[in-house]
C-alpha cells in the first residue's frame, strides 16, 4: 500500500471515529456536570460509594440527564424539517398542536379515564417505567381522537413526578395530573374501576362516569388487587366483555393502553366485536365469537390487573 493510500485510509478511520462518537457521546466521571444520585424501590438515597452495577446505573442517568435537553432540540429541529417539507409539497399535515387541543376541547365528552397510580410501591423501577410509557401511548392515542375522554392520573405524588420527568414538558399535556387519590377528587357514586375480576360487565360507555384504570404492571403476582381495593372503598366495577364477543388463546390480562383505547373507542361509538379486534394485537389470536363461548383468555408480558 502507498504512502498516499495508507493516509486516506488514516483519515477515513478517524472521520468515522469522530462521528461516531458526535453520535454516541461516552461518559465518564470527569464529564459529569448533573449528578441524579440514586434511590432504591423505596426511595432512600443509595450509600456512596456504589457498586459496580449501582455505578453503572448512575452513569446511564447521568447521560440522560446531561443530554435530553439535546436530545428534544434535536427532535423538535427534525419536526420542524418534516413540517417544512410537507408545506413545501403540499402535504396537508393537519393542524398544530396547540390548534388541536382548542379545538377538541369542544368535543370532550362529560366523563373519562382515570389512571390510579397509588401502586408505584409494589413495583420496581423497570416496572414503573413500563406503566410510564404505556401512559404516553394513553395520551397520544387519546390526542389522535375526534372526541377524546377526560384524561386524569390520579396519586401522582413524588416518585411519579420522577418517573415522569425523563419526558420533558409533560405538564404541557392534556392530561390533569392530580397528587390526591381518586376519591378526594371525583363524587364517588360517579367512579367505575375496571377489573377482570369484577362480575359485573360494562356494555356501554356511561358520559357522567370516570372509569379508572389501576396503574399497575404486577406479572400477575397481585391478582384480584384492583378488585378488593373497589370492594373495600365501595366504589362500583365492571369488566370489559372480552368473552361475550371473541374467542383468544390466552390469559385476559391487558396493558394499560389497551384499556384506555378499547373503553375510547367505544365512547366514539364503535361496536365491542370491532373495537376488540381493532385494538388488540394480533399475537393475542383474537376472533369473533357467538355469546354462549364464555372460557377465554387473553395474555401480556406487561400486564396489569385493571381490565
Amino acid at each position: 500500500m502507498t504512502e498516499e493510500n495508507e493516509k486516506n485510509v488514516e483519515n477515513s478511520s478517524s472521520a468515522k471515529t469522530e462521528k461516531f462518537e458526535e453520535l454516541f457521546p461516552q461518559i465518564t466521571l470527569f464529564d459529569i456536570s448533573i449528578d441524579t444520585g440514586l434511590q432504591d424501590d423505596e426511595g432512600n438515597i443509595l450509600p456512596r460509594p456504589y457498586t459496580k452495577s449501582q455505578m453503572r446505573k448512575w452513569l446511564k442517568k447521568v447521560k440522560w440527564e446531561n443530554h435530553k435537553a439535546e436530545k428534544r432540540a434535536r427532535e423538535k429541529k427534525r419536526a420542524k424539517e418534516r413540517r417544512r417539507k410537507a408545506q413545501a409539497a403540499n402535504i396537508d399535515i393537519g393542524p398544530s398542536r396547540k390548534a388541536l387541543k382548542k379545538m377538541k376541547e369542544k368535543h370532550k365528552k362529560r366523563g373519562g379515564i382515570i389512571i390510579d397510580l397509588s401502586f408505584g410501591h409494589l413495583m420496581i423501577e423497570k416496572d414503573r417505567f413500563k406503566v410510564i410509557k404505556q401512559i404516553l401511548r394513553c395520551y397520544s392515542i387519546n390526542r389522535r381522537s375526534e372526541q377524546p375522554l377526560h384524561f386524569h392520573i390520579t396519586s401522582f405524588g413524588e416518585k411519579s413526578r420522577n418517573d415522569m420527568s425523563r419526558h420533558n414538558g409533560y405538564e404541557n399535556w392534556d392530561i390533569e395530573f392530580h397528587e390526591q387519590p381518586y376519591l378526594e377528587v371525583f363524587p364517588k357514586e360517579k367512579l367505575v374501576y375496571l377489573t377482570s375480576e369484577s362480575e359485573n360487565i360494562i356494555e356501554s360507555f356511561d358520559d357522567d362516569t370516570y372509569y379508572i384504570i389501576g396503574g399497575l404492571v404486577d406479572h400477575n403476582q397481585y391478582k384480584g388487587l384492583c378488585h378488593n381495593i373497589s370492594v373495600e372503598q365501595g366504589i362500583r366495577h365492571g369488566r370489559l366483555p372480552l368473552d361475550k364477543y371473541i374467542n383468544m388463546k390466552t390469559r385476559k390480562v391487558l396493558t394499560i393502553d389497551h384499556v384506555f383505547e378499547i373503553m375510547l373507542k367505544i365512547s366514539e361509538g364503535l361496536t365491542w366485536q370491532e373495537t376488540l379486534i381493532r385494538v388488540l394485537p394480533v399475537r393475542k389470536g383474537a376472533h369473533i365469537c357467538n355469546a354462549s363461548n364464555s372460557n377465554l383468555s387473553l395474555d401480556s408480558e406487561n400486564a396489569v390487573n385493571s381490565i
